[in-house]
């Protein structure tokens, strides 16, 4: 196991490499390539439908011929999952805890653990809590991967809580990569506190890490073909001799840098101040 992670540290690139030089083996930790904790909006915005079509969506997907292909194709042949929903400040409902899938029936089992019970919706939307949720279930999930990711999906901006950039900066420091999959549907009662370019909002106030990226979905027809595309590239990442995502997906709206990450909050409080006797 050692040599193998000594030629394993000499394949990767040097950035990446340095990353991993001081790392000790422990025979109590499961190796797998990546640590993925899918955080997956269940806000009040979202509609019983668009729920519905979130899970189905994810169980698609790594149930899929392509995302396997990849995960066998890794240097471990393995990867780490984690399903969790969440919504406004301390909301987090852990659908799927951590499993491995290395298999096509090891994916079946978590697509079926996923799809054992039915979403509901919570209150609110809290991007930042999120973020922290998902940053201390992956430091604590009994597995070291080659890449730690949080793959957080939304139909609007963060609107309580912690601001999000704080809450994006604390899970970069330790090492974690997050990628994003706004999306932009406008069903529902959503577009009251929502905004119109979610994806440059996402893009300069949510996502981060080397290689970080973000998926914009226009319609949920687009949904099952956008999560295969972005879980594809999130196992994919750490493998030189497949094409890894090495920037943002153009989004929409203003030149990257310049979104006001308190956006979400704003327009909240507009819509309350509008709704006060």
């Amino acid at each position: 196991m050692r040599y193998f992670l000594f030629l394993l540290l000499c394949l990767l690139p040097a950035r990446l490499s340095a990353d991993f030089a001081d790392y000790t083996y422990d025979p109590t930790i499961i190796e797998v390539d990546v640590e993925l904790a899918l955080m997956v909006d269940v806000s009040r915005s979202m509609t019983p439908n668009e729920l519905e079509i979130q899970r189905h969506g994810y169980a698609a997907a790594l149930t899929s011929a392509d995302v396997m292909d990849v995960i066998e194709q890794g240097f471990l042949g393995r990867i780490a999952v984690a399903y969790v929903e969440w919504a406004g400040p301390g909301n987090h409902r852990v659908v799927v805890d951590w499993m491995t899938i290395g298999s096509m029936d090891e994916a079946r089992q978590f697509a079926a653990a996923l799809m054992e019970t039915r979403p509901f919706g919570m209150q609110r939307t809290s991007i930042s809590s999120a973020l922290d949720f998902a940053a201390d279930l992956i430091e604590d999930n009994g597995f070291q991967g080659l890449r730690r990711v949080i793959d957080v999906s939304g139909d609007g901006p963060n609107n309580s809580g912690d601001p999000v950039a704080a809450a994006r900066d604390r899970a970069l420091s330790r090492g974690i990569v997050i990628n994003g999959l706004p999306l932009m549907t406008a069903e529902g009662v959503g577009s009251r506190w929502t905004i119109d370019d979610l994806d440059a909002y996402y893009r300069d106030c949510v996502i981060g890490g080397q290689g970080a990226f973000v998926i914009p979905v226009a319609s949920w027809e687009e949904f099952p073909t956008a999560v295969r595309q972005k879980i594809l590239l999130e196992i994919a990442a750490i493998q030189p001799r497949i094409m890894r995502a090495s920037s943002v997906i153009p989004a929409a709206g203003t030149a990257p840098g310049t979104y006001d990450c308190m956006a979400g909050e704003k327009v909240w409080d507009r819509f309350r101040q509008n709704w006060e006797p």
